[in-house]
Parts: structure tokens; sequence; C-alpha cells
């Protein structure tokens, strides 16, 4: 049950159009002040640059924010932040900074560089998608627990803490395709003696690529 994407972590990349040099870069974010000292951090790094264009966005809040940097008006920000409600991005934060070259690259010429500067920064960064997953607290015994630790991955569940006493404790997250089953051989393997239950949920991001390898 996918809920989101984001991008799957930092991802930066560069190019040369006619002259003047672009270099994209991407940052999974959690905080409009986070944006904000991304950006600070790249004009300070590239304080030598003609421009440090940006974009940004929050699925919390539904915010949304862009600056041209100088550029003309429209062929700058807006198309980097465009790159991303295409692709149904969220929690992002973009800066592709450039150097002039020299040549004036028109300004469909600027809509398409800043475009492209984005895209290939996103591309690098690779994208996730967050899905809700379950939480399941397990009680069994030390047996129960050797026989049902190799099959977790056939149920895609994640192993969070073990806490071994009198008997052994396990914390999860399971796909809530998989956590129904999951309890259910839990009752098998214990003959209803061990205690498992949902106890809540939680967002996780999964690389886009581990979820169309798995659905193949």
């Amino acid at each position: 049950m996918g809920e989101y994407i984001v991008p799957s972590g930092y991802g930066e990349d560069e190019f040369t159009e006619k002259r003047s040099r672009f270099i994209g870069r991407v940052w999974n974010i959690k905080s409009e002040e986070e944006a904000i000292a991304h950006i600070k951090e790249m004009r300070e790094l590239h304080w030598d640059a003609s421009h440090n264009v940006y974009a940004y966005g929050l699925k919390s809040g539904n915010i949304m924010r862009y600056s041209d940097d100088g550029e003309p008006s429209g062929t700058a920000g807006m198309p980097v932040l465009n790159v991303f409600r295409t692709a149904g991005v969220q929690d992002f934060c973009c800066v592709v900074t450039r150097y002039f070259g020299g040549t004036l690259l028109g300004a469909g010429g600027l809509v398409r560089a800043y475009t492209k500067g984005a895209a290939i920064a996103l591309e690098a960064a690779g994208k996730s998608e967050m899905q809700r997953l379950f939480e399941i607290t397990a009680i069994c015994s030390y047996s129960q627990y050797q026989r049902l630790k190799p099959e977790l991955p056939r149920y895609r569940a994640q192993l969070q803490d073990t806490v071994y006493g009198a008997d052994v404790e396990l914390s999860l997250i399971l796909p809530p395709d998989m956590a129904e089953l999951f309890l259910e051989r839990m009752r098998e393997l214990s003959s209803g003696s061990a205690v498992a239950e949902i106890t809540g949920q939680v967002l996780r991001p999964m690389p886009l690529t581990m979820r169309d390898n798995r659905e193949d």
C-alpha cells in the first residue's frame, strides 16, 4: 500500500550547456528548516556562481517554494519544481547551480537546462515509496524462535529488536498484506502458545527498484 514518493537520499550530477556549467543536487528533507539550511550551504559553497536556483516541497503542510535567483521569471525555479511535481515526489530540496559560460540560452534554453539539472540530480538520488507498515510484537519460546527466524524473509518482516529473557520478545515491522499471514504462522508454529499482536503502524521508505523487483 504505497503512500507517496520521496528521494531515496542525496543525489548530485552536472552537465555543460553552451559553456554554462549546471550542477544539480537533491536531498530528502523532513522540515522547511532543513531545506533552508541546504540552500544556504550551496550559496556559501558556490558564492562565485551566477545563480543558485532552488525548489523544495514538503508533504506535511503541502509546502512548495522556489526561486529563480536572478534568472528571468519562470525560467528556472518553476521548471525545477515541475520536475518533482511531475514525478510525484515529496519531501525534497533541489538546488541547481549555474556558472554562466558567456552565451545566452534564451528563455526556452533556460527552462530546458534547469529541468535537466533537476532531473539528473533526482535520477542520481533515486526514488523511494513511503509505505505504511504494521508494527508487531511477538513473544515465544527459544525453540519456537529458532524455527521462526529463518522464515522471516518469506513475510518480508524486518526485525527491529530482540529481547532475551525467560522467553524471546521480538519487535518487527511487516507490510500490511503479510501481517495476518505472519500472525497465523506464529499460531501454527506454537500451537497457539505464542503471543503476537499488531501494536501500531509506521511509515518507511522502500526503493522503487526493490518494490518493482519484488512484484515481478
